[in-house]
């Protein structure tokens, strides 16, 4: 059975990256890239999601091997409420990818909900939830 470090891999050269490439684009060590891909080294939602935007995969493909391919991600339609609450926190343009893909991931554990609209006050209070969440792990 495939795990999260070989579907990483096997889309990290798909591209042609080494993990020297991969590390650097994501802003992971490469180190920790290599025990992820080797040895199956769990990985925080955090790194999943920067190392999953680094290379255009999904998340969802990457943990689970479900959703979307390499190559078949749609284009991000950010929300306004999201772009305005964005804006409000200055979050970067990643940072607020990241808000999304994290909201995205919530959503799809939950499929038995549907998406419903985010307000303004909800996304910047995701955004306060994921920050304190990832506080708690880096301390």
């Amino acid at each position: 059975m495939a795990t999260v470090g070989d579907r990483i891999k096997k889309v990290r050269e798909a591209k042609g990256w080494t993990q020297e490439k991969l590390a650097d684009e994501s802003k992971v060590s490469r180190g920790f890239l290599s025990e992820v891909e080797k040895r199956g080294k769990n990985i925080s939602l955090d790194l999943l999601l920067r190392i999953a935007n680094a290379l255009g995969a999904s998340v969802a493909y990457l943990a689970t091997g479900e959703g979307e391919q390499l190559g078949e991600r749609k284009p991000v339609v950010i929300p306004l409420e999201l772009s305005q609450a964005a804006e409000e926190l200055r979050l970067s343009y990643p940072e607020t990818l990241d808000l999304l893909d994290a909201y995205n991931s919530v959503v799809a554990r939950r499929s038995n909900r549907s998406k419903g609209t985010m307000s303004v006050k909800d996304w910047k209070e995701l955004h306060a939830a994921v920050k304190s969440v990832i506080r708690r792990v880096y301390g």
